[in-house]
């Protein structure tokens, strides 16, 4: 498997940052390296291009005929290898060589199980959704389903004026669209991979359990909806204030002590905090939204039921960085090869100035959803969360985009980042 062409670039005109782009594209396209006559293109803009969606998507289309099939969404800020642009005009793009049989477009109009999927078995899928589609969470639930291995990775659109998602499946509107000419709104949209698309990906969550006091996992042992009553059977309010060390006596201090906090939910049983303190891939988390002192509960984003697991979080700027790293380093286990000659061992760990994709890695493309309450600041610096994982992978092509919740297997996330990188065969 070769390398997929990407491109990115910003510019106030979006006819200019599509030359800058195709420019990167057609480059890549003449080396050796790359592949030259790829058939999926993922696009993802910020939402200061949303109102030029179609003619961006129709221009794109006309300068890259061999370009068959598209899927993308929109983001307050896209992602590429070692940069970002968050909150300003941004266009990325990757260009995938995979086999024809082994994937398909779809989308709301034509879902998983439609006449269009007829005989194709979905293994994976990249999904994109938009925030406000009722009842999301079962509907990942139920796609993820669908797929052989139960794995989908993706995220919800974050513009600010409204969702939008790209889909077009075999050069031409995939069938039901009517004249909505590869851009529409609302549901799921994205991308299914047969067998044989190898993938792997992982979740890095960016917050870490609370350490003081006697601050620890607890059970939920009653609950009402999103209203949780009791957590190891003592009031839930209760334990929260011991937790952080703060008193309703003092309510402006207990005010902004329950704001930076969160809540991780984990079913029983599942991957909750690891004995390293960290946060497991399981474990969903949510806001605090409110207090109830009459029945000395803690209202949260989401429902809960008693034998749940939970523990309050801050998000951490440091445990961001280590657990992306983290990540990282597991996908580089993963691919590398257990026994490497020397050349190829000094290769893979070269520093960053020589960061070249190495066959070593076989990552042909990689494609980040990272939450956009991650993005700049919380990493320190503009682009620094790029900067981690093209340090960790090497120069490979990415592509990506801040979401407004983060998709990984059956769950949605918040506050997380979702790496998963396309890899050739063994």
């Amino acid at each position: 498997m070769k390398l997929f062409p990407t491109g990115h670039a910003t510019h106030p005109q979006w006819r200019m940052a599509a030359g800058l782009v195709l420019a990167q594209l057609r480059a890549q396209m003449a080396l050796p390296d790359y592949a030259s006559n790829p058939t999926l293109g993922l696009l993802y803009i910020t939402d200061h291009y949303a109102a030029e969606a179609q003619e961006i998507l129709d221009h794109l289309s006309a300068e890259l005929p061999e370009v068959t099939d598209w899927s993308g969404t929109v983001g307050i800020g896209v992602s590429a290898n070692n940069a970002e642009y968050f909150d300003e005009p941004g266009l990325s793009l990757m260009l995938c060589a995979l086999p024809s049989d082994q994937y398909r477009v779809f989308s709301g109009v034509a879902p998983l199980g439609s006449s269009e999927m007829s005989g194709f078995e979905a293994h994976t899928a990249l999904v994109h959704a938009d925030p406000a589609t009722p009842d999301l969470g079962e509907l990942i639930g139920e796609m993820a389903g669908r797929t052989d291995t139960g794995y989908l990775f993706g995220g919800l659109s974050s513009g600010r004026g409204g969702a939008l998602q790209f889909a077009v499946g075999g050069n031409g509107n995939i069938r039901g669209h009517g004249a909505a000419g590869g851009v529409f709104s609302g549901g799921l949209s994205g991308v299914v991979f047969g067998e044989g698309v190898r993938l792997v990906s992982r979740v890095t969550q960016g917050c870490q359990p609370l350490r003081t006091g006697g601050a620890r996992e607890r059970e939920i042992t009653e609950a009402d909806g999103n209203l949780l009553l009791s957590l190891d059977g003592e009031p839930a309010l209760d334990v929260l204030l011991a937790d952080l060390q703060v008193s309703l006596d003092r309510p402006q201090e207990a005010i902004d002590a329950v704001r930076n906090t969160l809540v991780g939910l984990a079913d029983a049983g599942s991957d909750g905090i690891r004995r390293t303190g960290d946060l497991g891939a399981d474990v969903l988390v949510r806001h605090i939204i409110g207090l109830d002192p009459t029945r000395r509960g803690i209202a949260i984003a989401d429902n809960a039921e008693a034998g749940m697991r939970l523990s309050f979080c801050r998000r951490n700027a440091q445990a961001a960085r280590a657990d992306l790293m983290r990540i990282c380093a597991e996908i580089r286990e993963e691919l590398e090869p257990e026994e490497q000659t020397l050349a190829t061992a000094r290769a893979v760990a070269a520093g960053e100035a020589e960061a070249a994709p190495h066959p070593a890695r076989r990552i042909a493309g990689a494609v980040y959803v990272s939450c956009s309450g991650r993005g700049g600041p919380h990493f320190g610096a503009p682009g620094a969360e790029l900067q981690i994982v093209r340090h960790a992978l090497g120069d490979v092509p990415l592509v990506g985009f801040f979401a407004a919740g983060e998709i990984a297997r059956h769950h949605l996330y918040g506050y997380t980042g979702v790496l998963t990188v396309f890899t050739a065969p063994d």
